[in-house]
């Protein structure tokens, strides 16, 4: 058994208690049951007593059978409830350790095995926790209580019954190592085809283009196939599992009735005594069996659960605890030999930056793809901590300060700017939830979003789907900028808005960003020449380090790493700096 899931069940104890207790409950019900029947038997059959006799037995086996019917039906409903509770606990706990874990975690993850995870993964629990655990319980007390019982009636049938009940679990650990493997293999397989569906669906546009999604659609069936076949693997286990302990029941009642039928020939013992028994035999060996079928039934939630407790444990994001909240923040924003390396890789994706971003300065972030840009934005974010040196504002440690304070400071625009399923109404108040009616238009206005807003059925209030389908790319890029200036905070951090649009849209749309950038503190990374240009400083990067910082004109003027690359740029056909850059870094 798995002792982290185990550990979720103590909040709900009480409740599993009960579930336990109708199980034995019920266990000692069919003691009883078997005596009023056997009871009935023998004095119907072999004493020729009437109906008037045995009324009061048969009302009273009535009774018990409709009493472990309804002991079943709570026992399920409280198992089930059981579950469901854990299940809520675990989801939550792993949608919050996702957010947790921040950005950075999320983007070395597989997007559709994380889904799988917290969907499928903590569904497949159920069996596991609403079955499995509480049979444990029960199998341990029910036949417990029946040997006691058989050893008071007799004991040779007792001593049968502890000698063949070991060779159950025996086989149990035997077959259910090889299952647990298979399962694994399952669950693994699973992950993979949910993670691949996910991919290809995402990319399927780019696929069409390329002519390749034939050949992805045959990846996804040789997935589904090995998927199909990890699960038949697993499930000729469970029917082996199922067959090896019906045969070792089946063997152990023909041990027990054989050892009675020789002693009841001639007389050694009753009739009833010997009735009794045999009824109750197969119940002996019932828990036993369930529990092997509950185990094989609970295998993907083991399997699940070694995943979602490996998420839990997953570092969460190394956030800071500060408490500090300054008045402003027009202070200079200071690199102070900072350096960071991801927990995976041995070099270092930022190494020895040491900078000084002044109040109101805009700053061009250019560099070769893997140059450490995103990740010098991230950790101004606070979505990561510094592996050594300091990030400060002013003379306050950015750790210090109260990082959901910060975080309302700063406005980031990406490539790929989320709209998120709902209205624009409501994708807007993300960045202010109390702005206005007259705020909101303000919004749409500064950053030109208004004209194509008021096209729209319900304008604002027209519902956007999932990634904000529907709207083009400028359109999406307007929205998030709509956010910004809303939010109206001091620094803005940019990741290229315009990389993906044409010339004419960034043309365009640059005009309302230079509005946004007005009196602010900006670090935008530059893939294209033209937007180094429209701001006040360029810093160039290359394999993690701060190689140039300077004006435009002083890096022009220089005989640097910039210098070179822009001639490079000019002399390519190339249209966006990015390609010279990552050019030139690959001669590096």
């Amino acid at each position: 058994m798995n002792p982290r899931l185990l550990k979720e069940v103590k909040p709900v104890r009480i409740l599993l208690g009960l579930v336990v207790l109708q199980g034995v409950l019920s266990g000692i019900l069919i003691i009883f049951q078997a005596y009023d029947l056997a009871d009935i038997v023998n004095r119907v059959y072999l004493d020729h007593q009437g109906f008037v006799h045995v009324e009061h037995t048969i009302w009273s086996l009535l009774v018990i059978i409709i009493a472990r019917a309804l002991l079943t039906l709570f026992g399920e409903t409280g198992a089930l409830s059981l579950a469901t509770k854990i299940q809520a606990r675990l989801r939550l706990q792993l949608s919050q350790r996702i957010l947790d874990a921040g950005p950075l975690y999320v983007s070395r993850e597989q997007t559709g095995e994380l889904v799988n995870t917290v969907i499928k993964g903590v569904e497949d629990l159920e069996p596991y926790l609403a079955r499995y655990i509480p049979q444990v319980a029960i199998t341990g007390l029910v036949p417990t209580i029946i040997l006691i019982e058989a050893f008071v009636k007799d004991w040779i049938t007792g001593v049968i019954l502890l000698v063949t009940i070991p060779l159950i679990p025996f086989f149990m650990i035997l077959i259910g190592r090889q299952a647990e493997s298979k399962t694994q293999k399952q669950w693994e397989m699973l992950s993979r085809l949910s993670a691949h569906f996910l991919d290809v669906l995402q990319g399927l546009t780019t696929l069409k283009l390329l002519g390749q999604s034939g050949h992805q659609a045959q990846g996804i069936e040789r997935a589904s196939d090995e998927f199909r076949r990890a699960t038949m693997a697993s499930l000729r286990i469970a029917f082996l599992s199922a067959l090896v302990l019906e045969m070792l029941a089946s063997l152990s009642m023909a041990m027990v009735a054989v050892g009675i039928g020789l002693r009841l020939i001639p007389g050694l013992i009753s009739f009833q005594t010997s009735f009794f028994l045999l009824v109750l035999v197969p119940e002996f060996y019932l828990p036993w069996r369930m529990l092997g079928t509950r185990f094989h039934d609970g295998l993907n939630g083991m399997e699940a659960a070694k995943r979602i407790f490996q998420i839990l444990d997953a570092p969460p994001l190394a956030e800071s605890h500060g408490t500090v909240r300054l008045e402003d923040v027009d202070r200079p924003l200071v690199f102070d030999e900072v350096s960071f390396r991801y927990e995976d890789r041995e070099q270092s994706a930022i190494e020895d930056i040491r900078a000084v971003v002044h109040p109101h300065e805009r700053i061009a972030i250019v560099g070769p793809s893997g140059a450490g840009k995103s990740t010098l934005l991230s950790l101004v974010m606070g979505f990561a901590q510094p592996s050594q040196g300091t990030i400060r504002l002013g003379t306050v440690s950015l750790q210090d300060l109260d990082l959901l304070w910060w975080r309302q400071q700063i406005s980031f625009l990406t490539q790929n700017p989320y709209i998120f399923s709902g209205t624009l109404r409501d994708n807007l108040l993300m960045a202010n939830p109390t702005a206005s009616v007259d705020q909101l238009e303000h919004a749409l206005e500064m950053s030109g979003a208004m004209e194509f807003v008021k096209m729209l059925p319900q304008g604002l209030d027209t519902h956007i789907d999932e990634k904000g389908r529907g709207l083009s790319g400028g359109q999406k890029q307007r929205l998030a900028m709509a956010r910004a200036f809303l939010k109206d905070a001091p620094i803005v951090l940019m990741d290229e808005p315009t990389a993906n649009l044409d010339p004419e849209t960034e043309s365009i749309l640059w005009q309302y960003l230079e509005k946004l950038l007005e009196n602010r503190t900006a670090l935008v990374v530059a893939h294209r020449l033209s937007t180094a240009r429209r701001l006040d400083k360029i810093w160039v990067m290359n394999q993690g380090r701060l190689v140039q910082q300077g004006t435009l004109r002083e890096l022009e003027t220089s005989h640097g790493l910039y210098h070179e690359l822009t001639r490079a740029y000019r002399a390519s056909s190339q249209e966006g700096l990015y390609a010279a850059l990552s050019q030139h870094a690959k001669t590096l």
